[in-house]
């Protein structure tokens, strides 16, 4: 068995590739619900110049303490609360190559695959772009924001989630409007943890002979669970007195958590043929532009603008920023961010 290219190659018995490596990465942040299609934020992005940054007024809610009505107290009017949230569009691309020779040796068409697969690996990256922002607005103090919106158990004497963690999660960061979250995706070792504890509820159904089976979704609490092995995970060296461990991070998400929309590139996709190198090399090409806005935080500009934030800079908690009202004296009201996490051992 010999390699050519980065491929298997048998030159005695070749049998054509028959599947491809299959995929563990689950992506549940995509399936949660939590984007609110936006496309109205791509004409805004085509009417202003450079077309990456823009900045939408987003209206509150009306207020004030109502006046005596007595026949004497003048009556006074006040404005509607506004807001002004920044956005920022995520630019990405991918090229990927194949040489002639490697079909010619092999008789399997590799460009072939590799179109196959271009709309799970788009989903990999864009599932990776919402995991960065997630970890950058957490790092916001801002309002006590971070703390409201954390619980940290991982220090407590029961450092895993267990029947209360959940509700007492979402009524830290929401109060009474902790209705708001609607889902929860975790790490399979905290998924495995409640189903050890029978704290998953599984949806069931009836097959066609009439028997009850559990579906693979769960609830926990009422809110829907997905697991997905890539929420943050950190390791925490053993000390004198403990030992290893592992600190998860369980995201509790809602309806809306994100303003989203597919803003598109010039040229999405192209292919190319270079007939010279190494005997003939065929190229496919893939470009996007996505907004993804956490609702109630803005991307803040440095001094020297960004034109597309990368993975490391989403992740910089000073690029994001809670909204303010138009006076720039209050902020928009955390307990109606849709945004949650819970830190455990499992």
């Amino acid at each position: 068995m010999s390699i050519f290219d980065s491929k298997n190659f048998n030159a005695e018995v070749f049998g054509k590739y028959l599947e491809t490596v299959p995929r563990v990465k689950q992506n549940a942040l995509l399936k949660a619900g939590i984007l609110r299609g936006r496309p109205d934020l791509k004409q805004v992005l085509a009417d202003q110049a450079g077309g990456n940054f823009i900045s939408v007024p987003m209206s509150g809610l009306i207020g004030g303490v109502a006046q005596n009505y007595d026949g004497n107290t003048d009556i006074t009017a006040t404005a509607l609360e506004t807001f002004l949230q920044s956005m920022i569009v995520v630019g990405r691309a991918k090229a990927w190559q194949e040489r002639d020779f490697s079909q010619d040796i092999t008789g399997h068409d590799f460009m072939a695959d590799i179109a196959a697969q271009v709309a799970d690996y788009w989903d990999d990256v864009d599932q990776a772009t919402l995991l960065a922002i997630l970890e950058g607005v957490f790092g916001v103090s801002a309002n006590g924001f971070n703390t409201d919106h954390t619980l940290d158990i991982s220090a407590a004497d029961e450092p895993n989630v267990g029947a209360g963690t959940l509700n007492s999660a979402i009524q830290k960061a929401a109060g009474a409007n902790k209705d708001i979250f609607t889902c929860v995706v975790m790490h399979s070792v905290v998924a495995t943890n409640l189903e050890n504890l029978q704290l998953l509820e599984y949806v069931k159904y009836n097959d066609a002979g009439g028997v009850e089976r559990d579906l693979s979704l769960a609830t926990w609490n009422g809110r829907t669970v997905l697991v997905d092995d890539d929420v943050p995970v950190e390791a925490v060296a053993a000390t004198e007195t403990e030992a290893a461990y592992n600190k998860y991070t369980t995201y509790v998400l809602g309806a809306g958590a994100f303003d989203y929309c597919d803003c598109g590139a010039a040229t999405p996709s192209e292919v190319f043929r270079d007939p010279l190198t190494k005997g003939g090399q065929a190229y496919l090409i893939t470009r996007q532009r996505k907004l993804f806005a956490p609702r109630g935080f803005s991307f803040v500009q440095p001094g020297t603008a960004i034109i597309s934030p990368t993975d490391a800079q989403l992740k910089t908690a000073a690029r994001w920023a809670l909204v303010k009202d138009s006076a720039g004296t209050g902020y928009f009201d955390s307990r109606a961010i849709p945004l949650a996490r819970i830190i455990s051992r499992g």
